[in-house]
């Protein structure tokens, strides 16, 4: 006698959608997983080279990695590109720029930044490979000069504290209205620009990374800007919106670790760059 089963078998097309709904399902959970463990946005931050992206490649290969921080470096050379990438979510954050230039780029552009605390001052200086003191500068000297104006006014001061140009009483700061009774000619330039000018003009003003770029120290330097008293020191950058994004705040703290200060000078044991925490 044939045993009669309990109800009719399964119909395989019943079968074969069930199949594919499971494998659909585990497809979406693993890949929600992937997504969620693999996937994950990695911070990108844009630096000039020096010191700049070494800091961050310190940090990146060290303290981060031991923390399970990662983050990509771009590193640039052109100062517009900095803010301008941050502010349209090119990049997560900047390491380059003291505070008088950001403020002149939001007033500016309008960029709505966020300024972590200071992390390294480098020091302005004035190079040289026609005379070596400023006294023997001629009248009439050529000096180049940044052509951004919150670098301009502090390239400026830089040659007061020699008694080489007066500053104004009040007002904006640039070569058009300090006071110049040796006549001197003001070239302007991009920052970027002010180490290939060295060979062919009397004096030249640089940032702290560009001339560490081009190979020159503080010590070839005919003026050096004091560290004390010193607003120009370089910092992580945000937008506003992204200030408390957790990566971000890591990183910052350690720009300003015990371990990245003792980096900073031993790297440049000179004063090249001086830590400003």
């Amino acid at each position: 006698m044939t045993n009669t089963p309990d109800g009719p078998p399964p119909r395989r097309g019943t079968l074969y959608v069930g199949l594919v709904l499971a494998a659909v399902i585990a497809v979406a959970v693993g890949g929600y997983f992937w997504l969620r463990d693999d996937d994950k946005h990695k911070l990108t931050v844009a630096a000039t080279q020096v010191p700049h992206a070494e800091i961050l490649d310190f940090i990146r290969n060290g303290q981060a990695k031991n923390a399970g921080l990662d983050f990509d470096v771009r590193v640039f050379d052109d100062y517009s590109l900095g803010n301008r990438w941050l502010s349209e979510g090119d990049i997560d954050a900047n390491y380059f720029q003291h505070e008088p230039y950001l403020e002149e780029q939001e007033k500016d552009f309008g960029y709505q930044l966020h300024a972590f605390p200071g992390v390294h001052i480098e020091p302005y200086a004035a190079f040289s490979s026609k005379v070596t003191s400023v006294e023997q500068l001629p009248d009439g000297a050529r000096i180049s000069i940044t052509d951004d104006g919150s670098n301009q006014a502090r390239a400026l001061a830089l040659l007061a504290s020699k008694n080489l140009v007066a500053l104004p009483a009040d007002g904006p700061v640039n070569v058009k209205t300090v006071g110049n009774p040796r006549n001197f000619r003001f070239i302007e330039a991009a920052p970027d620009l002010q180490a290939k000018a060295v060979p062919d003009v009397d004096l030249a003003i640089l940032n702290g990374n560009y001339f560490l770029d081009a190979g020159y120290t503080l010590a070839d330097a005919l003026i050096v800007e004091p560290l004390e008293g010193n607003k120009y020191a370089n910092f992580l950058v945000s937008r506003d919106d992204d200030q408390s994004n957790p990566d971000i705040v890591q990183l910052n703290e350690f720009l300003h670790s015990a371990e990245t200060k003792q980096f900073i000078e031993q790297r440049w044991p000179g004063g090249d760059v001086s830590p400003a925490f």
